[in-house]
């Protein structure tokens, strides 16, 4: 999630889309607030395990 919002902010900033550039922005928060809670040892999407 964190990969795809990057790709989204480069390709919005260098084509000029601010609303590429406002979903990467997004993604790229949800997906650091997930790795966060994930690494805090939280349950993330409901599973205590990435098996």
């Amino acid at each position: 999630m964190i990969v795809l919002g990057v790709i989204l902010l480069i390709i919005g900033f260098v084509t000029g889309i601010s609303v590429l550039w406002t979903i990467g922005i997004v993604l790229v928060l949800v997906g650091l607030v997930l790795w966060v809670a994930g690494a805090l040892g939280h349950a993330v999407g409901g599973r205590r395990h990435y098996y």
